[in-house]
């Protein structure tokens, strides 16, 4: 069975197929610093995990995705502060253009439920 999760035309926030969570990226406020950005897309991923059934413990991977690579370390102390330490999930980062020049992070995860 496939629950989609706030979809619209284009897409939908999360997907859950058997056990897997899969969620769209997500991102912060335009124009904020990267830090700033990085805070409020993990809090999203806490909202849509858990109208899921899961949490931030179950993460299973990771992709974040910079604007620029130079912030790794500003995003990298806002995530430090916010993932389980006990149950880090893979990730992967890297410098990608985003969808408008104001999006410093973009974070995708795929959780277990």
């Amino acid at each position: 069975m496939i629950t989609r999760i706030q979809p619209d035309r284009r897409m939908s926030q999360a997907v859950i197929h058997g056990e897997t969570i899969y969620l769209a990226g997500q991102v912060g406020e335009p124009g904020e610093d990267v830090a700033a950005q990085t805070r409020t897309a993990l809090a999203e991923i806490e909202v849509l995990l858990a109208e899921c059934g899961s949490d931030k413990s179950k993460i299973l991977s990771a992709q974040v995705w910079l604007a620029d690579i130079a912030e790794f370390e500003a995003m990298n102390a806002v995530w430090d502060a916010w993932i389980d330490p006990a149950h880090p999930p893979a990730r992967a980062t890297c410098e990608a253009k985003l969808a408008t020049p104001d999006y410093r992070v973009e974070v995708i995860v795929v959780a277990a439920r």
